[in-house]
């Protein structure tokens, strides 16, 4: 476990939110420490890697956020939830991790975590969802109950948005277009090949598969090549994948999902 209130000069104000970031691998772990420390609001207090070790860091840290990976190599993630619990901690839970299972989802579900992230993501994924986060924790902080309208409103505030219209520029053909080409592809598809199947430009089509990956119906992978930046992979959800494929792990060509 790393703490890191030592390394602030002033203590947090009472609108900071506190995390604590759980994660085995350190470079990951590393990665959302920095992601989350470029949000002003949010300050991390201390890094885990194991879920014994995430229990002791939230008696100790008390941080109003854990950041919960689900794959740590002595618990399951979900069961250091209720372990917190037990012991009297309210702090909030927002998972992140590969799982994709629709049982690790229904169980985070169970246990009241207030988000679910899937990996890869990218800073802007997270900065949503916690900002997010941020305005629904200050509402229920500052909601004062005086009848049922005000409890429908907070309730309100916490369920999940109904999908957004298209944004700004978007059409309903051009979005249709890329989704049925997703939908039948043998696999994966980047943005550049998704751009030759349709005729949009490659700019438009990632602006649309990054718009179908916000509002939940595609999934994003990432191929590391030999060198440069990794590309990214779109695939629609409740799409079998392509002969060769497997879920998590390293894919042929040397696709992986974090």
């Amino acid at each position: 476990m790393t703490s890191t209130r030592g390394e602030h000069a002033t203590p947090a104000s009472g609108d900071t939110i506190e995390v604590l970031v759980v994660d085995d691998d350190f470079r990951v772990a590393r990665v959302h420490r920095a992601y989350v420390e470029r949000l002003d609001v949010f300050r991390v207090v201390g890094v885990a890697g194991t879920g014994e070790q995430a229990i002791a860091a939230v008696d100790e840290l008390r941080p109003d956020l854990v950041l919960l990976d689900l794959y740590l190599p002595d618990l399951f993630g979900l069961d250091v939830i209720p372990r917190l619990r037990t012991a009297g901690h309210d702090c909030d839970v927002m998972v992140i991790s590969a799982a994709r299972e629709a049982d690790a989802v229904r169980g985070a579900v169970r246990h009241g975590v207030v988000d679910y992230l899937l990996k890869p993501f990218e800073f802007e994924d997270l900065r949503g969802r916690l900002e997010r986060y941020a305005v629904q924790r200050g509402r229920l902080l500052g909601t004062v109950v005086r009848g049922q309208a005000d409890v429908d409103r907070v309730l309100a505030g916490a369920a999940v948005p109904p999908s957004p219209v298209l944004p700004k520029g978007m059409s309903a053909e051009t979005a249709g277009l890329i989704e049925r080409v997703l939908r039948e592809a043998d696999g994966t598809l980047s943005a550049t090949e998704c751009a030759g199947l349709t005729g949009v430009s490659r700019v438009s089509a990632r602006r649309y598969l990054e718009h179908f990956h916000t509002v939940g119906s595609v999934e994003v992978s990432l191929r590391y090549g030999a060198t440069g930046r990794p590309e990214r992979r779109y695939r629609f959800l409740g799409q079998r994948g392509g002969a060769g494929e497997r879920v998590g792990g390293l894919r042929p060509g040397g696709e992986a999902r974090a």
